[in-house]
C-alpha cells in the first residue's frame, strides 16, 4: 500500500480483525453485485469506500424519480441516467482508487457464469425470484460465496450461501425453484425507506467478512429477519436440503 492508501484506510489497519494485511485482501478482491437499486446502493457506497479492488455493478435499469426516495447512490440531477454509471460516478467520487465495472445488461447464463467466476464474492440485491435462483445457481457451480439480501415494506432479511462450506445451504434450499411465486415489488407494495440501506449496509458487511475470514463469521447457515416496525431481528437456523435440486449433487 502506499501512504494514501495507508491513511485513507487508518482506521480499518487499527483493527486487529483486519491490520495491513486485511487491507491488502480487501484491496485484491473482486466484488460482484447485481443490482444497483436500494440494496444495491448502500452495498455498493461502502465496499467502494473500504477499498474493495474491482467491483463490477450489473443493472439494465435506469434511474427515475420513484427511486430517490431510497436508492441512495443516485441523485436528482441523474434521473434518465443508466443506474450503472450513475452508481459507478457515486462510488468514485467516495473512493477514485477502486476499478469500478458498469454493466448496463440483464444477465443470465453464460454471461451470468463468466461474471460469477471472475468474482471473489457475489452479492445478489435484485428483486426478482427467477434472477435469484439463477445467481444462486451459477454461485453453486463456480463454488462462491453469495450475500443475499431482500426488503419490502417494512420487512427484510439477510444471509450468506457459502457452497465452500460442504453444510452450507443454498438459495434453493430455503426457496424451492419448484414452487409458484408471487412477486412483490416495491412498485406495488412500497418499502420503508431506511430498511433497503440497512439491508445493503449488512450486506456489504458479510460480503468484506467473506474476503478478510479474519474479522469473523458469516451469516452461512443463519437467515436473519428484520421487522421494521419494532426493530426486531429473528434469526433462523438455515440447513442445507440433501434432495436440493441446485446443490444436493455437489
Amino acid at each position: 500500500m502506499n501512504d494514501d492508501q495507508l491513511l485513507r484506510y487508518s482506521r480499518h489497519i487499527m483493527l486487529d480483525e483486519i491490520g495491513i494485511e486485511g487491507q491488502e485482501q480487501i484491496l485484491a478482491a473482486h466484488a460482484l453485485i447485481i443490482g444497483a437499486g436500494g440494496l444495491g446502493s448502500p452495498a455498493a457506497l461502502i465496499l467502494a469506500s473500504a477499498g474493495v479492488g474491482t467491483i463490477t455493478l450489473v443493472d439494465d435499469d435506469q434511474v427515475d424519480l420513484t427511486n430517490l426516495q431510497r436508492q441512495i447512490a443516485h441523485t436528482t440531477s441523474r434521473v434518465g441516467m443508466d443506474k450503472v454509471e450513475s452508481a459507478r460516478i457515486a462510488m468514485l467520487a467516495i473512493n477514485p482508487g477502486v476499478n469500478v465495472r458498469a454493466l448496463r445488461e440483464r444477465v443470465d447464463g453464460g454471461r451470468l457464469e463468466q461474471l460469477v467466476g471472475e468474482a471473489s464474492v457475489v452479492l445478489d440485491c435484485t428483486d426478482n425470484y427467477r434472477t435469484r435462483h439463477a445467481i444462486n445457481a451459477a454461485c453453486v457451480r463456480q463454488k462462491k460465496p453469495l450475500v443475499s439480501g431482500a426488503a419490502i415494506r417494512l420487512d427484510g432479511q439477510v444471509t450468506v450461501f457459502d457452497p465452500r462450506q460442504a453444510d452450507s445451504p443454498c438459495y434453493a434450499c430455503l426457496f424451492s425453484p419448484d414452487e409458484a411465486f408471487e412477486e412483490v415489488q416495491c412498485s406495488t407494495l412500497g418499502v420503508f425507506s431506511p430498511m433497503v440501506s440497512i439491508i445493503g449496509s449488512m450486506q456489504a458487511a458479510e460480503a468484506l467478512k467473506l474476503i478478510v475470514p479474519a474479522v469473523g463469521r458469516s451469516l452461512a447457515g443463519r437467515l436473519l429477519m428484520l421487522d421494521g416496525r419494532d426493530m426486531r431481528w429473528t434469526e433462523m437456523r438455515a440447513t442445507r436440503d440433501p434432495g436440493c435440486i441446485v446443490c444436493g449433487a455437489t
